[in-house]
């Protein structure tokens, strides 16, 4: 009888065991981890991402640069490519070379600014104003995010351009202009540049340059800019007309397109006491997609890429867009051999000055600008449609959503709605 019971609990209790295996959880996989790429192309959707600084010819609007369509190299920037890469929004630049300070040169420099002002402004308000609106004001730029549409805004780029007339900053600003580069290669009548020309006779910096920083007119021109709530811009500026700049504003000053001179020691980029005084006074740096200020670029490399583009008749914005046939392949070519030659920065290179700039003044002082169409182009960031490269490498590095979207335009956002603030009429 005892065996039979112990019988009767054996079963009983393989029984009971047999139905626990049968309720055991069961553990499947998951899906796999989202990529940087997937998360940068989500980050994308959501975030406004602004380029601050994408310089054009004269012709913009026109064949052969019609930004509706898919451009072909030297087109960094164009509708269709803005939105594959997540761009959302572009200062597009009036930008003037420096050439002789006499009248001839003052009004050929404000004719060609009013050309490209009528260029974007066609751009804008005729030809594709359904695609892409022009923003006066960071509350435009959100709103025509919510509509859907690309964004354009307009920076300047060579104070040259306003021909020593006051006045003129108010006509540009009319017209949209948000931002005043002060100055560009080769010192101007309002400031000294980062890079002194020899063939206008300019005085080196270690020389005091010509203005020791900024001219009279030059503070004359911030304090104006102020007035009118338009950003001022030190790229280009010599290390004393930044400071000194920062100092005359009384508003916070960005620079539209400079990297870390600590991580590369060139004239064009920002030392670490330039850095600190832009974040004192709530400015930011956006840092640049240009390989020379990224890195340090071999002497031969230039020399041959300059004798290239002299040989090929390539003196300037409008005949480098101009370029084609057997022209351009020669020049493509070219460029090719020694990019293959001396490898150009990359998206990681770049994030290497953003990581500094971060860890020494803050998230809320550092951007992203790409100089595109003026030279800017590197390794995994060479046009708009590669944009949300340089997000996954910043998720990678451990950047968060709310860095990802300062670095992109909410930090420049946030300057911007300052000099409207700071508005006297």
């Amino acid at each position: 009888m005892n065996r039979l019971r112990w019988g009767i609990v054996a079963v009983g209790v393989l029984i009971f065991l047999a139905a626990l295996w049968t309720l055991r959880p069961t553990f499947t996989p998951g899906p796999p981890a989202p990529t940087a790429e997937e998360r940068a192309a989500d980050i994308h959707r959501r975030a406004i991402v602004i380029d601050t600084h994408v310089d054009i010819p004269g012709f913009f609007g026109i064949a052969p640069y019609d930004p509706a369509l898919r451009g072909e190299w030297p087109i960094q920037v164009d509708l269709p490519r803005m939105r594959e890469g997540g761009m959302d929004a572009a200062f597009f630049i009036v930008y003037v070379g420096q050439t002789e300070r006499n009248a001839v040169g003052y009004a050929e420099a404000a004719s060609e600014a009013l050309r490209k002002f009528a260029a974007i402004r066609r751009v804008t308000d005729i030809q594709y104003k359904d695609e892409i609106g022009l923003a006066l004001t960071a509350a435009d730029v959100r709103r025509l995010h919510e509509e859907g549409k690309l964004i354009a805004l307009i920076g300047i780029e060579n104070g040259y351009s306003l021909a020593r007339e006051p006045g003129l900053l108010d006509f540009y600003y009319g017209l949209g202009a948000r931002y005043l580069g002060l100055v560009h290669n080769g010192h101007n009548d309002l400031a000294d540049s980062a890079l002194p020309q020899d063939r206008f006779g300019d005085k080196a910096n270690e020389e005091g340059g010509e203005h020791g920083g900024l001219s009279t007119l030059g503070r004359a021109m911030i304090a104006r800019a102020n007035d009118l709530g338009l950003m001022v811009d030190v790229s280009h500026a010599s290390r004393a007309a930044t400071l000194a700049a920062i100092e005359a504003s009384r508003l916070p000053v960005i620079a539209s397109h400079s990297s870390v001179a600590a991580l590369r020691d060139h004239p064009r980029n920002l030392t670490d006491e330039e850095l600190k005084a832009l974040a004192a006074k709530g400015g930011v740096v956006q840092i640049v997609a240009f390989d020379e200020y990224l890195h340090e670029v071999p002497e031969e490399k230039r020399v041959r890429r300059r004798d290239l583009a002299q040989s090929l008749g390539v003196t300037g914005l409008d005949e480098f867009f101009s370029m084609e046939g057997e022209r351009k392949r020669q020049y493509l070519e070219g460029i090719a051999l020694l990019d293959a030659e001396f490898p150009r920065a990359t998206v990681a290179t770049m994030v290497d000055h953003i990581d500094y700039a971060v860890k020494l003044i803050g998230i809320d002082h550092v951007g992203i600008s790409s100089d595109f169409q003026g030279g800017g182009g590197i390794e995994g960031w060479s046009h708009a449609g590669e944009t949300a490269n340089v997000t996954a490498e910043l998720l990678r590095r451990g950047y968060s959503e709310e860095d990802v979207v300062k670095l992109w335009g909410g930090n420049l956002l946030r300057v911007m709605e300052a000099a409207e603030a700071g508005r006297r009429r």
